[in-house]
């Protein structure tokens, strides 16, 4: 503590680095638990639950029979659909003189051997 009252004095907080926080040891929430209906639910409400899956109000769905979870209602994986070749087949037209400028790129890369 200094002799003047009016001085600040900063104690140990002073002497503490700065730079980044260390991790937080607190780990990220868990997503919710998927909801879970019994089985006469599923069949009287399947269109509703597909329905919330479609819309993602659930991302998942279970199935249980007397409490025992047995199935699971879930988007499915679209696979993507690789580039199809030919697809504009005939929608184009190609000028003769297409080629015309090959020996010209060409030598843009140095002689050829």
């Amino acid at each position: 503590m200094s002799a003047n009252p009016m001085e600040f004095d900063p104690g140990p907080a002073a002497a503490m680095p700065i730079g980044p926080m260390p991790a937080s040891p607190i780990p990220p929430p868990r997503p919710p638990a998927p909801r879970q209906v019994n089985m006469l639910e599923a069949k009287t409400q399947l269109s509703r639950l597909v329905e919330a899956i479609e819309t993602g109000e659930h991302s998942e769905i279970v199935i249980a029979r007397s409490g025992r979870p047995v199935a699971r209602l879930t988007t499915l994986d679209t696979a993507r659909r690789g580039r199809c070749l030919g697809v504009a087949y005939g929608q184009f037209t190609a000028p003769d003189s297409i080629d015309s400028a090959n020996p010209q790129i060409a030598g843009l890369f140095g002689p050829q051997s």
